[in-house]
């Protein structure tokens, strides 16, 4: 990369086009990076600098031509209206620590099941199993977030046919 624009460091757009130069030598320049995105240099220039937010579809490119399908994960995360505060947005780790992660949240699957049965064999979540119930939700929430990070980290370095 010729220079670095100091201003965009730290932006995951430019920080994610800054990782796929290792792989492009088309993403050593905005130029080169708009022709492969089909997004307009002024434009990817304003993504990377955090003066607008990209469309969806276009997080959506950026992810498959860079090679990183967290973009997606972050952008809905953060920025898509919808996305912000529904989804979570998940760290990529090394997949031994993320197989470790998935594990470990699995870990206690039985005494989430079984408190499950015992909350819903009435039909009625009272109000003393309330703290129970919470407690199932926040452990499903930890697998689900184990298990996204797990997939996005397949979907990176795992060439699937």
């Amino acid at each position: 990369m010729g220079k670095k624009a100091t201003k965009a460091v730290g932006n995951m757009y430019y920080d994610a086009r800054c990782e796929a130069l290792k792989n492009n030598e088309a993403f050593s320049s905005r130029e080169g990076a708009s022709e492969v995105l089909h997004i307009e240099r002024t434009r990817l220039a304003n993504i990377e600098l955090g003066n607008i937010t990209p469309y969806p579809e276009e997080v959506k490119c950026m992810a498959k031509e860079y090679n990183m399908p967290e973009l997606c994960n972050a952008y809905c995360a953060n920025e898509c209206p919808i996305g912000k505060g529904t989804v979570t947005e998940v760290r990529m780790d090394d997949f031994d620590r993320l197989s470790l992660m998935v594990l470990g949240s699995l870990q206690d699957i039985d005494r989430i099941r079984e408190s499950l049965i015992e909350i819903s064999e009435d039909g009625v979540i009272e109000e003393n199993e309330m703290g129970q119930f919470n407690d199932i939700i926040d452990s499903l929430e930890k697998i689900a977030t184990n298990a996204q990070a797990l997939k996005l980290w397949a979907e990176k370095n795992i060439r699937f046919e």
